[in-house]
């Protein structure tokens, strides 16, 4: 097994927009800073839940930097840096790397789309170019394309591939990937609300969403998981499922976003054709994280 970046919770982090709609780096150190001090195992910046997909290019390699520099070795930094341009995406991993994030999260190739051929010549050009450990990110409900479990298996042996985070929702082909490869990458869970199955299938955790608002109880899932209390993982995760539910009852990040607005960690801006959470779901929003005790 290659060495593991993390083992339980990264926070996919939000981008805190001030009321200009620009990054609020002030506000983007309280963020970091909270995340750090209620347990969390590492932060991914610049993922899906931080709009990558509107940062500017200056922006997006701001980020990166800036969070690695705030967060100073404390936690290991994971930076997105996937695109539907191959060397558009070497050149934001290229730049990661020499910011100094831990390991970078490439997605698959949006709109565009590939072949499994083409994801794997994509993964390996990518792989080649990085200093640092590859998570392949494989989300085909956002992406339309699916990374089969054999494609993965093409793409383990190289020594920068390290991890997959999946959220193709089918446990199932989860299954499938870790007996392929489980004894050569990592496999984090991308989906909140499924956490327990994937661990129990070998899993080493999960890049969060939940954990945005709530990272210490998501925190706890795991922890609970690794130290054989799996009855009481399972409790909390089936608990923590109406509020996992409504932090994507709209697109993500919508709610995230309307979720750390309310805690003051952002406005609830974001960037276009993204819009603010409707108020009837902000409403159940508000309180199921008021029934987790969070301030707001």
């Amino acid at each position: 097994m290659k060495n593991t970046i993390f083992t339980g919770v990264a926070t996919a982090l939000v981008t805190p927009f001030d009321k200009n709609g620009k990054i609020d780096y002030e506000k983007f150190a309280e963020l970091v800073e909270f995340q750090i001090s209620e347990g969390i195992n590492a932060l991914v910046v610049c993922g899906t839940t931080g709009e990558a997909s509107t940062l500017t290019d200056d922006e997006h390699r701001d980020a990166i930097a800036f969070v690695v520099k705030q967060a100073n070795g404390r936690v290991p930094v994971i930076a997105g840096t996937g695109s539907n341009d191959t060397e558009y995406a070497i050149s934001l991993t290229q730049h990661a790397c020499e910011a100094g994030a831990d390991a970078v999260l490439v997605v698959t190739p949006y709109y565009n789309k590939a072949t499994q051929k083409g994801l794997i010549k994509m993964y390996t050009e990518i792989a080649d170019a990085s200093t640092k450990p590859v998570i392949i990110y494989n989300v085909p409900s956002r992406t339309g394309v699916n990374i089969e479990p054999k494609t993965y298996l093409a793409l383990a042996d190289h020594p920068n591939i390290v991890a997959i985070k999946e959220a193709n929702g089918n446990i199932s082909k989860i299954a499938e990937t870790i007996a392929l490869v489980g004894d050569k990458l990592d496999i984090y869970s991308g989906n909140d609300d499924q956490i327990i199955p994937i661990l129990a299938l070998g899993g080493k955790g999960v890049i969060s969403v939940l954990s945005n608002p709530l990272p210490a109880k998501t925190v706890e899932i795991c922890d609970k998981f690794f130290s054989g209390d799996v009855k009481g993982a399972c409790k909390l995760q089936l608990e923590l499922l109406p509020l996992i539910n409504a932090l994507f009852c709209e697109v993500n990040p919508i709610p995230a976003k309307a979720a750390m607005a309310h805690m003051g960690y952002t406005e609830n801006i974001l960037r276009s054709p993204l819009y603010p959470i409707e108020p009837e779901h902000d409403e159940i929003l508000v309180k199921c994280m008021k029934e987790q005790g969070i301030n707001i």
